[in-house]
């Protein structure tokens, strides 16, 4: 009898099938099983690499070596083949870093991950500008020796980062490996004043097993409720055809909060697996209790319970955000917003669905950025009306954010107009006619084409607000709000566009 070949579900990886019958018995894509078998081993290598490979017992070159080998097998147990795209370009970047002035090595290597672009920066700073020119932070994270081939490799492929990250500090890496890293962030703190005589040896035990149980949790929830809300709930007929609006964004909601499991699972066990291996310490807090966070992704309680767009952004993918900020918002000489989500969008792939995100994000950044300035402080006269503000402003945020990255797990076009069209139409009164409300497709055909009669955008939007009978008979300040900063947003985009332009017409002249 033939061999029966194997599924779909196996032939959906590049990389290893050897827990293809375990796939099947989980009921799970078998590359999401390489991922979290992976994750698993390198948490118990990084146990083993912490106690038995210590800074005191072994080199710093033995264990950048096997932090490394590690490291380049579970990319090729995870990605198989297709590992020879990272490994070519981590070669072809260290080649162009090692032979390219100093004063333009961070450029070539933004074409590849946070890792590379944060040591490409960071060497920038430390050897081809003037420390009088830099930042406190920079000052600080500026590498002033060219890393050697073994740091390089090391830093960019060991196994308790290579999957799923975070992003680091070439500097703080490179302490971690040689021992440092824990007793430099020890020596910032007066031991005398609190009886020690002696700087403690803070273990990282207890932070691994709360961060393992935060990832048990997460695992159950995206096994029972990402399953039970997938987002395809976005495009069924029910929620297309019968739901009413209040029921849509309750829905919303719902599906948004499923879909962040999966995130909270993966952050958190890599946290975990690099605070197993002795890395990630952070500090002494106010407390006197030993902090584990310097590698954190995330901060849930804070995500969940965010009464701002900004104090939502600043907690969730906290290391891409810094990288963010790093090598991007500190460094543009205009508009670091908008070239931030911009780069961020990039930065994630190809999918439309990322950039109607990102492109929301700015517009929503600088509303809720304009709200707070303007009506925070008429809350602050009494207790009462500050936990109202706080009430509606979570309610807020947390539908925005909702609204804002559901193209993002929706990723296609068709699914995302669809989604804003049902969104945007039945925002009105029950006694306003849907479509008369805000004409999404009439507003992008003025983004796009505006004619004779309304050269300018905003004036186009304005005309089909004068349509609605609703706005006629009572003007609302918060649409006026929302059309200044639509207003702003239009003339900030154009003269990105025309710097843009310039610049590429300076590059082809040249």
């Amino acid at each position: 009898m033939a061999a029966r070949p194997p599924s779909s579900r196996s032939q959906r990886t590049t990389g290893s099938t050897c827990l293809h019958a375990l796939s099947e018995l989980l009921g799970l894509p078998l590359d999401q099983v390489n991922f979290v078998a992976c994750q698993l081993f390198a948490l118990f290598a990084a146990f083993w690499f912490r106690i038995y490979l210590s800074p005191g017992k072994t080199s710093p070159d033995v264990r950048h070596a096997l932090v490394t080998i590690f490291g380049i097998y579970f990319v090729i147990f995870c990605f198989g083949w297709y590992s020879v795209h990272l490994f070519v370009l981590v070669l072809m970047c260290y080649g162009i870093m090692v032979t390219a002035s100093v004063s333009s090595i961070h450029r070539p290597l933004m074409i590849v991950t946070q890792k590379i672009t944060t040591l490409a920066f960071q060497v920038h700073d430390g050897l081809g500008r003037r420390a009088e020119d830099l930042s406190a932070e920079q000052q600080r994270l500026a590498v002033k020796v060219k890393p050697s081939f073994l740091e390089y490799l090391s830093y960019l492929l060991n196994f308790m980062s290579v999957i799923a990250g975070p992003c680091n500090n070439f500097k703080d890496y490179i302490a971690f490996i040689e021992g440092r890293h824990i007793h430099a962030k020890l020596l910032e703190v007066n031991w005398k004043q609190r009886g020690f005589h002696n700087l403690p040896e803070p273990s990282p035990t207890g932070a691994v097993i709360h961060k393992l149980c935060m990832t048990l949790v997460s695992l159950l929830l995206f096994l029972t409720l990402t399953k039970t809300f997938p987002v395809t709930c976005l495009v069924d007929d029910w929620f297309v055809h019968k739901a009413n609006f209040l029921t849509r964004l309750c829905y919303l909601y719902i599906v948004m909060q499923a879909s962040k499991p999966k995130y909270y699972f993966a952050w958190t066990l890599a946290d975990a697996v690099n605070n197993a291996a002795g890395f990630g310490f952070s500090g002494v807090d106010k407390n006197g209790n030993f902090c584990w966070d310097l590698l954190s992704n995330l901060n849930i309680w804070k995500i969940e319970t965010a009464t701002s767009f900004k104090m939502y952004l600043e907690n969730w993918n906290i290391q891409t955000a810094t990288w963010l900020k790093r090598v991007c918002y500190e460094r543009v000489p205009w508009y670091p917003t908008v070239l931030t989500f911009f780069l961020s969008a990039l930065w994630h792939g190809v999918y439309p669905g990322y950039y109607f995100t990102f492109l929301t994000g700015i517009l929503v950044t600088v509303a809720a950025r304009t709200v707070r300035n303007n009506y925070r402080h008429c809350f602050l006269s009494s207790r009462a009306l500050k936990v109202v503000y706080d009430v509606v402003t979570w309610a807020v945020t947390q539908l925005a954010v909702s609204y804002t990255v559901a193209p993002f797990v929706l990723l296609a076009v068709e699914p995302t107009i669809s989604l804003y069209n049902l969104t945007g139409y039945e925002l009105s009164a029950s006694d306003m006619n849907p479509p008369q409300y805000l004409r999404m497709p009439q507003y992008f055909k003025c983004m796009i084409l505006p004619n004779a009669r309304f050269p300018h955008h905003q004036e186009c939007m304005y005309h089909i607000i004068s349509e609605m009978p609703a706005f006629n008979s009572k003007p609302l300040n918060t649409f006026h709000l929302l059309g200044t900063v639509l207003e702003a947003g239009d003339k900030m985009v154009r003269k990105i566009w025309k710097k843009i332009w310039k610049s590429v017409l300076v590059l082809w002249k040249g």
